[in-house]
């Protein structure tokens, strides 16, 4: 569970790096847009996370994996609602820094690994047949 909060308490902080220099760079507007992409990104990555942490803790298998596949679908779902309700509400919109806040955001999981530590939620430790609990 903590590695989820790292991770997604990564992501915040980003966007809340790329709403600063939006800002900076291109006024209120764009920064705006760019917070709304980071939270497009974020908030799905934190519903995703939680109901696998969620599912985690039975120590069931099988329950974890359809908890992943029903997690993934609802983050999609709830990404592109995301999606569909800023551009449909919110005016005036920039949609460069828009996408900009939400691909830097989603950037973050590229270091998800190192972010993850030695957290044995996420690592897996103690649930392959060559680990620690299978001895």
């Amino acid at each position: 569970m903590t590695a989820i909060l790292r991770i997604v308490g990564a992501q915040f902080g980003v966007g809340l790096l790329v709403t600063l220099a939006a800002f900076l760079i291109a006024g209120r507007v764009a920064a705006g847009s760019a917070l709304l992409g980071s939270l497009v990104c974020a908030l799905p990555n934190a519903v995703l996370g939680l109901r696998i942490a969620a599912a985690g803790s039975s120590g069931d298998a099988r329950k974890m994996l359809y908890a992943t596949y029903v997690a993934v679908g609802l983050k999609l779902l709830l990404t592109a609602a995301l999606f569909a309700a800023v551009f449909m509400l919110v005016r005036p919109l920039a949609a460069g820094w828009l996408f900009a806040g939400f691909i830097v955001t989603q950037a973050v999981m590229w270091a998800a690994p190192a972010l993850a530590g030695d957290d044995p939620v996420s690592s897996g430790e103690g649930r392959h047949a060559d680990g620690p609990a299978a001895r």
